[in-house]
């Protein structure tokens, strides 16, 4: 069971997390839903669909991201949180900052995913203080160094004795664990074997007791395997997804909803949920 605010999601399927970016710059989309409308309209379309969750974001992380203030990631995401309420799915914020927690919070959010899993004091008081769902994401560095040769001596360890810790630390500030999710955070600070590495045994992750969400769509490591720029990466995200639930994943996030929505059909179907 995964509560965030009023949704109740028993886990009996693979969730879909579709993504919203309100960001010139980002990797996937290059700010193609940067302004208010436009992301409205893009999140209703997810929606359409099949996205059991929306994930908002005002502030690109991929590797070498600019920083954007507390006021400018505010102005981009409030409108379109506004903007989704009383839709029939959950909204997530995608932002490390407390103060963008909390006011997301307040517009009507239902889950926090964060990249810094809640290692900032004021982030773990905004998420204890609400009933939304927090999602954990393990990474090295920053987004300007985090793909500056990192490294580990045992990358699947390392990751889960992270998550662990970041759990217990949520669990003694008051966050239940039915509230909490964790991500491996693949190439956030991770090379191509590490990340094939966390893949190949997401499965020991999930020995943690809490879901475990997986973001792979369209990443750098699958265009390292395909040879494929960003726009042409659909089918190779979309085989990462199957592999990810395959191996225990409860929730992936991706920017092709429908076509994920498809393939975790044939999954749902094999495996004995009626479509």
């Amino acid at each position: 069971m995964l509560i965030c605010g009023q949704f109740r999601f028993d886990l009996a399927r693979p969730l879909v997390m579709g993504i919203v970016n309100v960001t010139p710059d980002s990797f996937s989309d290059g700010g193609l839903h940067r302004q208010r409308d436009a992301a409205i309209a893009h999140a209703r379309q997810l929606i359409a669909e099949g996205a059991d969750i929306l994930d908002i974001g005002g502030e690109s992380t991929r590797p070498g991201a600019a920083p954007v203030g507390v006021r400018e990631e505010l102005d981009r995401v409030l409108p379109v949180i506004e903007g989704l309420q009383g839709l029939s799915v959950a909204i997530s914020i995608d932002t490390f900052k407390p103060e963008v927690m909390k006011q997301a919070i307040a517009a009507g959010v239902h889950m926090v995913n964060d990249i810094n899993a809640l290692l900032d004091a004021s982030a773990m008081n905004a998420v204890a203080a609400s009933n939304v769902a927090v999602c954990l994401m393990h990474k090295q560095g920053n987004p300007q160094t985090m793909q500056l040769l990192p490294e580990y001596h045992d990358v699947v360890a390392e990751v889960g004795n992270f998550l662990h810790t970041r759990i217990e630390s949520a669990e003694a500030a008051g966050i239940a664990r039915q509230r909490i999710v964790i991500d491996p955070g693949f190439g956030f600070g991770k090379s191509l074997e590490h990340n094939l590495a966390l893949l190949r045994e997401l499965n020991k992750l999930t020995e943690l007791g809490v879901p475990v969400l997986a973001g792979l769509s369209r990443k750098s490591m699958l265009g390292a395997l395909t040879g494929h720029g960003v726009d042409q990466r659909m089918p190779a995200s979309i085989a990462a997804a199957l592999i990810a639930v395959q191996r225990g994943a409860s929730i992936v996030r991706v920017h092709d909803v429908r076509a994920t929505v498809d393939a975790l059909k044939i999954w749902n179907a094999i495996n004995g949920e009626i479509v």
